[in-house]
C-alpha cells in the first residue's frame, strides 16, 4: 500500500483540447480536495493554472516534436511498454501538439514545472478502469474530495493532475529523451494507493 500522507501541494491536470473551440478539461488537486472545470481559450488556461500556483502541471498533449520523421523515440517507447500514446505529426495530433506546446513554453515561462502525460496510459499503469465514471469513482475510493459528475475531459484532467502527484512523489518513471519525454506512474494497482 502506498499512502499518500501529509502532502500539502497543488497540482494541475489539463486534457487539452486541439482547437480553443473545442473544450479542455482542467483540473485542481489541492491536498485531498479534487476539483474540475471545462476551459475553452488560451487565456483561460493560463490564467486559472497561473493562479491556482500548482508545483506541477500536466498536460494530456505531445509537447515536443520530433527531430526527424513522424515519431519520436518516447513514443515508439511508450507503445513497447503497451501504452497507446498517437505521435505528434499524425494528422489528427499536429494542432493539439503546437497549442500544447505553446501553452507549455508560456506555463514554464511563468515558472511552473510543466509535464507530458497521457491519460490512458496512466489509467493502464494503476490497473485503473477505462470507463471514465468508474475511473471518477476510484479517485474518490483512494481518498481524494471529489464532487458532481464531471465530463470525459474533465476526468481526463483529474488522472493527469494524479500523475502530476506521483511524479511530484517520486512514484512515477519519467521516459523519452531529449526529443520528448512522457511520464508514467510506476505500475501497480489503484487500490494500493491512498491518501488516508
Amino acid at each position: 500500500m502506498v499512502t499518500l500522507e501529509g502532502f500539502v501541494a497543488r497540482f494541475v491536470g489539463i486534457d487539452l483540447a486541439g482547437k480553443p473551440s473545442r473544450p479542455t478539461g482542467w483540473a485542481l488537486l489541492d491536498g485531498r480536495a479534487l476539483s474540475v472545470k471545462t476551459l475553452f481559450s488560451d487565456d483561460e488556461i493560463l490564467y486559472e493554472t497561473a493562479k491556482a500556483d500548482p508545483s506541477v502541471v500536466a498536460i494530456d498533449a505531445p509537447l515536443n516534436l520530433p527531430k526527424s520523421g513522424a515519431t519520436r523515440f518516447v513514443d515508439r517507447e511508450m507503445r513497447k511498454r503497451g501504452y497507446p500514446v498517437l505521435p505528434p505529426l499524425y494528422p489528427c495530433m499536429r494542432e493539439l501538439t503546437l497549442r500544447g506546446m505553446a501553452i507549455a513554453n508560456k506555463l514554464r515561462h511563468l515558472g511552473l514545472r510543466t509535464i507530458e502525460i497521457h491519460p490512458a496510459s496512466t489509467l493502464r499503469a494503476l490497473s485503473m478502469p477505462r470507463n471514465r465514471n468508474a475511473a471518477w469513482h476510484s479517485l474518490s475510493e483512494m481518498g481524494f474530495w471529489i464532487e458532481g459528475t464531471p465530463t470525459d475531459h474533465e476526468v481526463d484532467a483529474a488522472i493527469a493532475a494524479l500523475t502530476a502527484l506521483l511524479y511530484h512523489l517520486g512514484l512515477a518513471e519519467v521516459i523519452g529523451d531529449e526529443e520528448g519525454l512522457i511520464v508514467v506512474p510506476i505500475r501497480r494497482k489503484w487500490s494500493e494507493i491512498s491518501i488516508f
